[in-house]
């Protein structure tokens, strides 16, 4: 509606009239309030895609994929949720015969402070009393639920051998053979166990964040809050003039 228009249905109305034309009008879901919506919601999205692009070089990370729900015009940022994209990233050959990645879906278990969590980060070691941990101290366990514990620390970790199954062996050079310490306990997102998890001795997984497709996917969120935050400039300049023509009766 023309400022003119809105004008002179003021001067017309009572106080109440009035109020409700400025925070029922120009303030309302078609307003100002949507546009600010708007812009929160694709901020978040904005966001979702610099922590992926910030991952690019992460082991072990997976990339957010954000979804939008229904009614997003009222819900703002309150509709957007993430999700994991598990399709495996990036593998690479590491010198490590502790970095462990697996080429399938699904994680490996750790014994966290907060509680057993799963994570794509092979990164492992042994601390002195043959516990092995992950790269942040966290305790990887087994098939059975139990922590990994090394009975002996073998001398030259080039000694434990892990098969593509996660079957942890420490090969004994006196009588030529392996001697099986625990299975590593590789799961899916819900918990259920990977019968195949090929896992690979000597590699480090890396994100599986495409670069190019991750500042495609930014470009739409970046448009549209541009041109949300135009239309609120124009909607608070508007306001602003008709509440000026307001002081001056």
């Amino acid at each position: 509606m023309p400022i003119s228009l809105i004008y002179s249905e003021i001067r017309a109305g009572s106080d109440f009239e009035v109020q409700m034309k400025i925070y029922g009008g120009i303030t309302d879901d078609n307003g100002l309030t949507t546009s600010i919506r708007a812009m929160h919601l694709q901020q978040a999205l904005i966001g979702v895609s610099n922590d992926n692009i910030m991952g690019f070089d992460k082991i072990g990370y997976q990339r957010k994929e954000a979804v939008v729900s229904s009614f997003a015009q009222y819900l703002g940022v309150n509709a957007m949720s993430t999700v994991n994209d598990d399709t495996v990233g990036r593998i690479a050959m590491s010198k490590n015969p502790l970095d462990l990645a697996l080429s399938q879906k699904g994680y490996f278990q750790v014994q966290g402070a907060d509680g057993v969590k799963l994570t794509r980060d092979g990164r492992f070691k042994l601390d002195k009393d043959g516990n092995l941990l992950t790269n942040t101290d966290e305790k990887v366990l087994a098939n059975n639920g139990m922590p990994i514990k090394f009975s002996t620390i073998p001398k030259d970790l080039q000694s434990i051998k892990v098969d593509v199954t996660g079957k942890i062996s420490i090969y004994n050079p006196e009588t030529l053979s392996l001697n099986e310490v625990a299975t590593l306990g590789v799961v899916s997102d819900q918990g259920v166990a990977v019968l195949d998890p090929d896992v690979r001795q000597g590699y480090n997984e890396y994100s599986n964040v495409q670069l190019a497709s991750e500042f495609l996917r930014a470009m739409p969120a970046l448009r549209n809050f541009d041109a949300n935050r135009r239309m609120f400039i124009v909607q608070s300049a508007s306001m602003t003039k008709v509440i000026g023509m307001l002081s001056q009766q």
